[in-house]
């Protein structure tokens, strides 16, 4: 008769075969799920406070804008009024030249206050950006350390 094996001896004399190359073989490694969604996270809250900080720029820049103009009628309307009162045409066309030379200051700064708070919101809005794109660059570097094998 034949030696009777113990039962399930067979079977893990199969699994010792099969575990063996199966063993050997390296798997990619599963990449951080927690960490990516955390870096994605991240990324959202960046773009939201940046564009938070863009949006309550272009608003200041609105609402000045807005209270230029209005300045700007009354301005006119004061204008119109001092002139309607002049004499001599001298006077006049010397209170039109003054009115104008104002006027065009007036322009002048107005459109530089509005330059330099449009400049002012987006590089606010950017520097945001720049520093959360210096935190990603750190973390990829990180991950990729953590990755590279020591040798």
């Amino acid at each position: 008769m034949a030696n009777p094996k113990k039962p399930g001896e067979a079977g893990r004399a199969g699994e010792r075969a099969t575990a063996t190359p199966f063993g050997q073989m390296k798997l990619p490694e599963m990449p951080d799920v927690e960490g990516l969604l955390g870096a994605y996270r991240r990324n959202i809250e960046v773009f939201t406070a940046a564009n938070r900080v863009a949006m309550e720029g272009a608003q200041a820049v609105a609402r000045r804008h807005m209270e230029i103009m209005q300045q700007a009628m009354a301005e006119m309307s004061e204008a119109m009024t001092v002139l309607s009162t002049a004499g001599a045409p001298q006077d006049r066309a010397a209170k039109q030249a003054e009115l104008l030379r104002r006027a065009y200051e007036r322009a002048v700064n107005n459109a530089r206050e509005l330059s330099e708070m449009i400049q002012r919101s987006n590089g606010e809005a950017v520097e945001i950006l720049n520093r959360r794109f210096m935190e990603a660059m750190d973390e990829v570097r990180t991950a990729m350390e953590r990755r590279t094998p020591e040798g």
